[in-house]
């Protein structure tokens, strides 16, 4: 008889998408090159055990027969596909000779290190800056994601920082505003779930549309797109009209209550829901369940953010933990994201003692305007001629979608992409380099949704062919002639410097313990002894033209108090529908959509109309709509559903272009003009029309 299989033997790590979550994991190790069954982190007090589906089938993604595994040389045209290998150090030479004939040109700032977070890793993605630093190419200021929702946030805070986010699970009722945690960070429902089956607490969800997040609410609040503001401005109006304001928290930790309140008396529920379609019961119903429920907690997402108004937007639904004074209790208060929190010393991963501030800074979002030549994109500098791109898929997640093909486009653009797989940006390079997955070396990382350090150490192999994008900076600082001390350290010794420099403990430590909780206490957090401005004062008077950095967005016009700010793309005759951007739940941005059960789950680009507006366009279920604008057209199947408002269309999930039957995707129809103050894309903020095909 055989002896029984040996059990898989159990590794740890972290799961590096760009989702605040950043779920402490258990991963199956099945030989030194595959891993097996992903599952959540048990010990871990935010992950609890709970991993969403997408990361738990991984090892579909770790093992898919289409990764990259060889450096690839363009063969034929742009876009054609048409590739050949090559070594590694051939494809490193070619990069690098790139690089320099763009900088022999027009100088070091016609060279763009275009980045973002298809990895979190601190060590994996933010070392591509060390490089940008010591040979001064052009900035890039990342406004894809969240800089309206910080904005907003830290406009009334002071910092970007909140309630403990475990303490949803001891709260009354927890209010998810502007985001679909059952899609993008599945913990905030293990915590909200276990708060109303241990408390009886409600659950209360804010959004444009019915999704499976508003499913498992109590209370589901749908809004027309970016009328966030309106409805919380009638609600404190109500929670001040009917006497459930904390007048005595108000005098004592913000700055304007009374101009607040006089400024909110003509904004009454009538006033917003003929802004943002809701009726008049349910804003009244909202106000007094957080008014009389002094342990509310909010959980503020990021999609709200995403409307021309978005930090407006922010700051708003902010402000009504102020006004109950919720922050008093635990599990009340208000949290967005833990950032401010790790006062990390970046200075060895990013080279920041290099950092030269005459360098121009260069707006993530607005690639296409800067690939075409505008000149305000490009801040009066040289056209960049050279990029280096890690951990993002511009040709399918960038706004503006068909400026970006036309700049990646251009023959006298060298592009060299570190990749996993042969994505669409990598389809448009000169050289594509095969990059590591996160079981496949070392990195740190920080909770964005929580508050724990955490290691991810390496866990199996990786593919023969594959290098970390630590590998690839270091090798091509080398062949540029950029010297460095962050250049000659590992990544383990980048994670221990890092650590001790900023006042952690190192990493042998955080190997043995596998996450550090660095939660502030209490009073902290809950700002009990003040918020984080000179006066100790909850801003309700946001000084917007304070923020920095200026010129990336339109500082004028925003409203100084919480208010309804006309910004967004309004209806006209000619454009007659709100378009959103939505999450999909089997995708993560474009990671994903690679793997065959992510996209069984999703089936094809769908867009969800009401009934009623389905019903005047003629157009029926399953029917091929076409959606339009100024900015382009795109074909998707429609599907009605009557869990948003008339007038809005929701479209979820970014697919590949190839999935769109005129190989152009969703973005061709969100802009790239930036949000105020300080910029940011307004991905759910798409004014269109609609017919049937």
């Amino acid at each position: 008889m055989n002896a029984p299989a040996a059990p898989p033997e159990l590794r740890y790590s972290v799961c590096p998408h760009d989702c605040p979550s950043t779920c402490a994991l258990e991963i199956e190790r099945l030989d030194a090159r595959t891993i097996g069954r992903v599952r959540g982190a048990g010990d871990n007090s935010y992950t609890a055990g709970v991993v969403c589906a997408k990361v738990a089938r991984y090892a579909e993604r770790a093992n898919h027969p289409d990764r990259l595994r060889q450096p690839l040389r363009r063969k034929g045209p742009k876009g054609s596909g048409r590739f050949e290998p090559l070594s590694w150090d051939d494809a490193l030479e070619l990069t690098a000779e790139g690089l320099l004939a763009a900088e022999r040109r027009h100088g070091p700032q016609a060279v763009w290190p275009y980045y973002y977070a298809g990895t979190m890793g601190l060590v994996m993605r933010d070392g591509i800056h060390r490089l940008r630093n010591v040979k001064r190419y052009s900035g890039q200021y990342s406004t894809i994601c969240v800089t309206p929702a910080w904005t907003g946030y830290i406009a009334g805070t002071g910092k970007l920082a909140g309630a403990d986010p475990r303490e949803m699970a001891r709260s009354d009722c927890v209010v998810i505003w502007g985001t679909n945690p059952a899609h993008t960070q599945v913990n905030v429902m293990t915590h909200a779930v276990r708060a109303r089956k241990e408390r009886g607490a409600k659950i209360v969800h804010v959004d444009v549309y019915r999704n499976a997040t508003s499913e498992a609410a109590d209370m589901a609040i749908i809004l027309r797109p970016g009328t966030d503001g309106a409805f919380a401005c009638a609600v404190m109006h109500v929670l001040f009209r009917d006497g459930m304001a904390d007048r005595d928290y108000l005098e004592r930790y913000t700055d304007a209550p009374r101009e607040l309140e006089a400024h909110l008396a003509a904004k009454t529920p009538q006033w917003a829901a003929r802004i943002t379609g809701l009726p008049v019961p349910e804003i009244e119903a909202f106000a007094r369940l957080v008014g009389r429920t002094p342990k509310t907690y909010f959980r503020l997402g990021y999609g709200f953010s995403r409307n021309r108004n978005g930090a407006v937007n922010m700051h708003a639904a902010l402000c009504i933990a102020a006004v109950t004074g919720a922050w008093r209790h635990e599990g009340g208060g208000a949290f967005h994201n833990n950032g401010a929190i790790y006062h990390w010393n970046k200075t060895m991963i990013e080279g920041l003692d290099a950092l030269d501030p005459a360098v121009r800074v260069l707006d993530q979002s607005r690639i296409g305007a800067v690939l075409t030549g505008d000149a305000g994109a490009l801040k009066g500098g040289p056209p960049v001629e050279a990029l280096l791109v890690q951990n993002t898929n511009p040709m399918m997640v960038a706004p503006d979608l068909n400026a970006v093909h036309r700049g990646f486009a251009r023959d006298d653009l060298f592009v060299c992409v570190h990749e996993q797989f042969m994505t669409e940006t990598a389809k448009m390079a000169d050289v594509v380099l095969p990059a590591t997955m996160f079981t496949e070396h070392d990195d740190l990382y920080q909770g964005g949704g929580h508050q724990h350090i955490m290691l991810g150490p390496r866990v199996v192999d990786a593919p023969e062919g594959c290098r970390s994008n630590h590998e690839v900076i270091c090798a091509l600082a080398k062949r540029l002639g950029a010297t460095h001390p962050g250049f000659d350290m590992s990544v383990r010794e980048l994670i221990d410097w890092t650590l001790v420099n900023s006042g952690w403990r190192g990493i042998a430590e955080l190997e043995r313990e596998k996450w550090f909780d660095v939660q502030p206490a209490f009073e902290a957090a809950h700002y009990l002894n003040g918020f984080a401005w000179p006066d100790g004062k909850f801003r309700f008077k946001a000084d917007w033209a304070g923020v920095r950095p200026q010129g990336f967005g339109p500082a004028e016009g925003l409203p100084t108090l919480p208010d309804h700010h006309e910004a967004i793309e309004k209806p006209t005759a000619e454009l007659p529908f709100r378009l959103a951007t939505s999450p999909a739940r089997n995708f993560l941005n474009s990671s994903f959509t690679e793997t065959r059960s992510s996209v069984k789950r999703e089936g094809r680009p769908t867009v969800l109309v009401h009934p009623s507006d389905a019903a005047r366009a003629g157009v029926t279920e399953g029917a091929r709509v076409r959606l339009g604008n100024p900015r382009g057209t795109v074909l998707v199947h429609a599907r009605l559903f009557d869990g948003l408002r008339e007038g809005v269309l929701v479209v979820e999930g970014i697919w590949p272009n190839a999935s769109f039957e005129e190989g152009i995707g969703i973005n061709a129809l969100t802009g790239a003009d930036p949000i105020g103050p300080v910029g940011g894309a307004a991905f759910h903020d798409n004014r269109v029309w609609m017919q049937a095909a």
